[in-house]
């Protein structure tokens, strides 16, 4: 081959692989996925909307904190109709509950066992993973870490996968010590393979009421194991959310793009997955 005709042609070769390097990032799936979650249903008519921004959604099968009633049950189909993936809540028991309710491991067990009869009931499948939704921070006490394990282990003896919803953020202990919920619980989990869903809404590392395309990965929670990360919540905490602020409503809430009050608020997501409790199959 004489030299020019072999430079054409690594030129050309050349030139074919920055092609395909190019056509590979545009089809590449994002690394980490957006969702939300909210207490209130947004109702059939908003979900096309909503599925444009948003790969996956909370959805909780008992009733959900602070609320009367639960908007969610029997819209798991609704759902699949767009293509939404699943983040599957179960409202836990605070503290104060547990002491009036005597054994809290017995409490636990129950209650894992009824996640799973009302998972199986809305038509989700052995293997999905269910969040225990525990909202009070800080080191847990002996009556909630018996209910917590409790409550993973019956759902795991029926067949479905264990997780938590929890404090991902530096509390203050005495002395000056700080604890993180998240580290406390995965301290103690033994062997069992639990899912960790947490939130921190600082600002930073959260970015804020914001919906990126590719959101920032859970491990930028500062949780190299959290698998979802609540990075917003509504109404927006003010300590937290100072640099911030102005990525929220003026109300301080979140809404979904182009929506506001008269809208139902969000709390916003990422996850490693479109559908991270593995709840379409």
């Amino acid at each position: 081959m004489n030299p020019r005709s072999y430079s054409i042609t690594r030129r050309a070769v050349s030139f074919c692989c920055v092609l395909l390097f190019l056509a590979t990032l545009g089809s590449a799936s994002p690394a980490s996925y957006l969702g939300f979650d909210s207490n209130e249903y947004p109702g059939d008519a908003a979900l096309p909307s909503l599925r444009r921004t948003f790969s996956f959604s909370g959805y909780w099968l008992n009733i959900p904190p602070g609320a009367d009633s639960n908007e969610w049950v029997g819209k798991r189909s609704a759902l699949l109709k767009d293509g939404f993936g699943f983040l599957l809540l179960f409202n836990g028991r605070t503290i104060s509950q547990l002491k009036n309710l005597g054994s809290a491991a017995d409490v636990g067990k129950v209650e894992g066992q009824s996640a799973v009869a009302l998972a199986q009931q809305e038509g989700f499948h052995a293997g999905a993973v269910i969040f225990l939704d525990q909202e009070e921070g800080g080191r847990m006490t002996d009556e909630q870490n018996a209910y917590i394990f409790a409550w993973f282990d019956a759902v795991i003896a029926d067949g479905f996968r264990a997780g938590i919803y929890c404090s991902g953020m530096p509390a203050n202990e005495s002395r000056g010590r700080k604890i993180v919920t998240a580290d406390d619980i995965r301290a103690h989990v033994g062997t069992r393979k639990i899912s960790f869903f947490v939130y921190n809404d600082a600002c930073p590392p959260s970015p804020g009421c914001v919906y990126p395309k590719n959101p920032p990965a859970p491990s930028a929670s500062g949780l190299p194991y959290a698998s979802v990360w609540q990075f917003a919540q509504s109404p927006r905490r003010h300590e937290f959310t100072k640099r911030c602020a102005n990525t929220y409503n003026a109300d301080g809430y979140c809404y979904a793009p182009g929506a506001g009050p008269g809208s139902v608020n969000l709390d916003l997501d990422s996850s490693l997955s479109p559908d991270p409790s593995n709840g379409r199959k």
